[in-house]
């Protein structure tokens, strides 16, 4: 059941055309820190990133993102990005989940902010 899935299915790490692309042609460039590995083919004209769990492309971080986008030639493992102090690290995108964002007075929040701008109408 298992090989089925894995064969027909690319939500399940990946399909059986890559896997057959990356055991043939495929180079291990590095991995980040998500435990997603990285790719690409011998001429480095295409490259590629195998999830870790779940497929989102929001789990891809910045410099590896920038890579796998051909904005620069080198993997950061052969030469990190430089990071500002004040740069916060790499999360990926919560939206749906209960830690995504939510404003203040959002009906999401536990106990929604007092509203100080509004009275209810009330009948006479």
């Amino acid at each position: 059941m298992y090989f089925l899935k894995r064969m027909l299915t690319w939500w399940n790490s990946q399909t059986l055309g890559t896997q057959i692309l990356t055991a043939r042609r495929g180079v291990k460039v590095g991995q980040d820190s998500s435990g997603n590995i990285f790719y690409q083919t011998r001429d480095g004209l295409r490259r590629w990133v195998i999830f870790n769990g779940e497929m989102e492309a929001s789990r891809v971080s910045p410099d590896w993102h920038g890579w796998l986008h051909h904005t620069w030639d080198n993997p950061p493992t052969e030469s990190p990005l430089r990071h500002k102090v004040w740069e916060k690290p790499h999360q990926e995108n919560l939206t749906g989940t209960d830690a995504a964002y939510a404003p203040p007075g959002s009906i999401r929040r536990v106990e929604p902010a007092a509203r100080r701008d509004y009275d209810a109408w009330q009948p006479d």
